[in-house]
């Protein structure tokens, strides 16, 4: 995980569901396989198609499987115009492009029409998709160790008994500039790098997937993790307003949708006390879980109502009042953060009440020179500066990205046939030009403001009254704690009968549920639940 912007998430990855075989696209060969990115026009679609199989609750599913590449353009393209265009045209439409990368899975012998299809995307901003490709729901998962750092290669690939494609034909979608996808063109990076530019290049290659493949009369959903979360409501959004295309379902896994809820880093936006709010009970669950509370700590979902309730009456009433929070009241307050979070009285009370993620992350183990995950709070490692404010590395990533990246680099050469010649990026930097600014619906610019896009999602649902959206969370993640994601959507600005258009789904995991086997099996069980209850 980056990070200098801390708001900013880990990965999501899209999956997208076909049913019967898709017709197949001519390979373009190895040329295209390795166009150069350094100018627009380069790019040509690219497709490499193998076959396989996978055994899902006992039973076997045959799929085609197609690694390929779609080319789309910003916001202002112009198809017609650039084909009529002769020399010395001023043409001031944008040049450049995309060449975004796909695995999709098509399960053999289901009609497309009655198949759903989801699109499955990670976040960063600048991830790839390939933590939700080889952890949660492709056809194949490498194996990692539940909380602790994963020995090096060989690593184990192994069949993925709760791969979704018994629910669903998957798509994963690599972000322009991520995995094997590419950009060029001028301004390449202000085209595709920011949170419109974004969502739009998720409309372009959808509605150019549903027609590549004839599966425009598919039902349709999205699954974006973490920053992929707030991909998803946006691209809901510009998919209802702009293309006309209803969704049948958005499944968000690690919600941030308004970045002033993040507990990275909020001393910086002083008068905003959410963030300590939201953070709270994955505060209490990750010192309960590494037995940093009282002799006799009640059950996880005992301590955690208790310290809902706390978080959002006593502890948010007391912030809000500031310098003027009376001495008593404070001290019962600074008692129950010490009883919820096992931090020492007199670290509290330094803090002001307001301890961030990073503080946390350094401080709950310290006495043993040991920093806590970040992304997965039940992962710990040794701590790089003793004497740093804030842990400086996330312990979890450290302990699986090799493992995830290293089969990943393996699998799509080896069984898909796609990428020689080519460097996969599992995450790139793109925080010197991503455009955090975000012109929300109803308004006529972007907004000088924190990024906040729960009136897209709002205005996604208004428009489409059936859309339903499913919020899935882990308890011991920092990056984007559980009881975040429910706030945002308490405070979704629509009617209060489509709340019921919700679906609440939390696990004993972290950022990514996947990580651990059991919350795997229970997500892979809801989410398909999901999808086969919504078509």
């Amino acid at each position: 995980m980056i990070r200098p912007l801390r708001a900013a998430l880990l990965c999501t990855c899209v999956l997208l569901a076909a049913a019967a075989p898709p017709p197949k696209a001519p390979a373009e060969g190895a040329a295209a396989d390795k166009a150069d990115d350094s100018a627009a026009g380069a790019f040509k679609p690219v497709t490499k198609t193998s076959d396989g199989s996978v055994t899902i609750g006992g039973k076997r599913i045959d799929y085609q499987a197609i690694a390929g590449t779609l080319v789309v353009h910003p916001k202002g393209w112009d198809d017609v115009a650039k084909a009529d265009k002769t020399d010395g045209d001023d043409d001031k439409a944008p040049t450049a492009e995309a060449s975004m990368f796909y695995v999709a899975y098509f399960a053999k012998g289901a009609p497309a029409e009655g198949r759903p299809i989801t699109f499955l995307f990670n976040g960063g901003p600048g991830s790839s998709s390939v933590w939700l490709h080889m952890g949660a729901f492709g056809p194949r998962r490498v194996v990692t160790l539940d909380d602790q750092h994963t020995p090096a290669a060989p690593y184990q690939l192994v069949n993925n008994d709760e791969s979704l494609l018994d629910a669903s034909d998957l798509v994963f979608v690599d972000a322009p500039g991520t995995g094997f996808s590419r950009i060029a063109g001028k301004d390449k990076e202000k085209s595709f790098y920011g949170i419109d530019a974004d969502a739009h290049a998720f409309a372009e290659f959808i509605t150019r997937f549903l027609s590549h493949y004839n599966r425009w009369n598919s039902p349709r959903y999205l699954f974006g993790e973490s920053y992929g979360t707030t991909r998803s409501a946006a691209l809901s959004y510009v998919l209802e307003s702009e293309y006309d295309l209803d969704l049948n379902g958005v499944i968000l896994l690690s919600q941030i949708l308004s970045f002033d809820m993040s507990v990275d880093g909020p001393e910086t936006n002083p008068g905003i006390d959410e963030p300590y709010v939201v953070a709270l009970p994955t505060y209490a669950a990750t010192a309960w879980y590494h037995h940093k509370l009282g002799p006799k700590p009640p059950a996880l979902q005992d301590l955690l109502s208790a310290v809902e309730h706390f978080a959002i009456t006593d502890y948010a009433l007391g912030l809000a009042q500031g310098a003027a929070l009376p001495p008593a009241q404070r001290a019962v307050i600074v008692g129950k953060l010490h009883e919820y979070t096992g931090l020492p009285v007199a670290y509290i009370e330094k803090a002001n009440l307001r301890i961030d993620g990073g503080e946390f992350e350094k401080t709950l183990q310290d006495d043993t020179g040991t920093t806590t995950g970040r992304l997965d709070t039940r992962f710990s490692g040794p701590t790089m500066d003793p004497l740093s404010k804030e842990a400086d590395y996330d312990p979890q990533s450290a302990a699986i990205s090799s493992a995830y990246v290293s089969t990943f680099n393996d699998y799509v050469r080896r069984v898909l046939h796609y990428g020689e010649g080519l460097a996969y990026k599992p995450e790139i930097d793109v925080f010197k030009w991503w455009d955090m600014q975000h012109q929300p619906p109803g308004a006529n610019e972007k907004l000088p403001q924190s990024a906040n896009v729960m009136p897209d999602l709002a205005a996604a649902m208004k428009m489409d009254p059936d859309l339903k959206v499913m919020l899935n969370a882990g308890y011991y993640d920092l990056a984007t704690p559980y009881y975040e994601g429910i706030y945002e959507m308490r405070h979704l600005p629509i009617p209060q009968r489509l709340q019921a258009n919700i679906t609440f789904k939390q696990y004993e995991s972290g950022h990514m549920v996947y990580a651990h086997q059991a919350a795997l099996k229970a997500l892979h069980d809801n989410v398909a639940a999901f999808i086969g209850g919504t078509h």
